[in-house]
């Protein structure tokens, strides 16, 4: 007996230590200081405040910082950003089952979008894409207000907020701060299964990036 309760214990322990390391937070000031972040069409400056973040460069295309992270399959991916209430120069978010700086999967918002005052523009808060074949404008296109939506509770577009991703096989869902309804819920329109994970900035944009937690 007391040989397979020692087992039993040893399994339990096991499984809640696996449980326990597949949770990583990403302090990205501390990874840009230490040269851990590769950035495709961007630069970066750390800030120092009461939360030091990176400031990514506002500049033309589509820009990408990847974190050195392992491979992502599955799972959720959080992320504290900041944009702002300048139209058509914000588009933060990020970038999963990356294979490289042009195939990749992303969800990003428009904070420029949040509470505007056409509700055309409203329903383009948050959009999902599948590069390089789905871009947004052929998504619009072909297939308007399916893989972009308004936010159920837009926060303040020129401060801080988290969105959350949880990815599994075949369905992507993102959450606003709080939210435990998605704002966003969609079909992956790709057999990816993993890849790495980045930092996403729109056409003639920047955006201020705090911190990642992935969870496996």
């Amino acid at each position: 007996m007391l040989c397979k309760f020692s087992y039993i214990s040893l399994l339990m322990l096991l499984t809640v230590n696996s449980f326990g390391q597949q949770k990583q937070q990403y302090n990205l000031a501390s990874m840009h200081e230490k040269g851990k972040l590769q950035a495709v069409n961007r630069e970066w400056v750390k800030v120092h405040s009461a939360d030091s973040y990176i400031k990514v460069s506002q500049q033309g295309g589509e820009g990408i910082v990847w974190l050195p992270t392992p491979d992502f399959k599955s799972g959720t991916i959080e992320v504290v950003m900041r944009g702002k209430d300048v139209f058509q120069q914000s588009f933060i978010g990020v970038v999963f089952h990356g294979l490289n700086d042009s195939t990749y999967d992303a969800v990003y918002c428009r904070p420029f979008n949040f509470f505007a005052e056409d509700s055309v523009r409203r329903i383009h808060a948050i959009q999902y894409i599948s590069h390089p074949v789905y871009t947004w404008k052929k998504l619009r296109a072909e297939q308007n207000a399916l893989y972009e939506k308004g936010l159920l509770l837009p926060p303040d577009p020129n401060d801080w907020f988290t969105m959350k991703l949880i990815i599994d096989a075949t369905t992507i869902r993102a959450f606003i701060n709080d939210a435990t309804t998605p704002s966003l819920q969609v079909k992956k329109l790709n057999e990816r299964q993993t890849g790495k994970i980045g930092l996403f900035t729109g056409d003639n944009s920047g955006g201020d990036f705090m911190s990642v937690i992935i969870t496996n």
